[in-house]
């Protein structure tokens, strides 16, 4: 079993429950570890045996830019639809974070975990 990570993933999103927040957007950034068996793509180097980054980056963009209230709600669609669409996918684990969140104080992120 290894672990494949894309960390950092930053987006702007109009998510929250604030009208600002779905009018303006905001910044995010989504961190992904994967749990998963990729010895026979390390032994002969074949993309096939193993996740492909690109297709997760393209689902997190894709699952990011579907407005949602909850951050946590958005966490679970994109760890669900991972494990859906990724068939040596054991266990997925998102992190979502809100940037500078509208909380009248001087915070740099709000993030939830999720896995799956």
């Amino acid at each position: 079993m290894g672990i494949i990570r894309l960390n950092h993933i930053k987006l702007t999103a109009n998510h929250g429950c604030l009208r600002e927040e779905e009018l303006i957007g905001g910044e995010y950034e989504v961190d992904v570890e994967m749990h998963t068996d990729f010895q026979e793509a390390a032994e002969n180097d074949d993309l096939t045996k193993t996740i492909d980054y690109v297709i997760v980056n393209k689902i997190v963009e894709e699952e990011m830019a579907v407005r949602s209230k909850l951050i946590e709600q958005v966490a679970w669609r994109i760890g669900k639809r991972m494990k859906n669409e990724l068939q040596t996918l054991e266990k997925a684990v998102v992190t979502v974070k809100k940037l500078n969140p509208p909380i009248n104080g001087n915070v740099r992120d709000v993030s939830v975990t999720v896995s799956v």
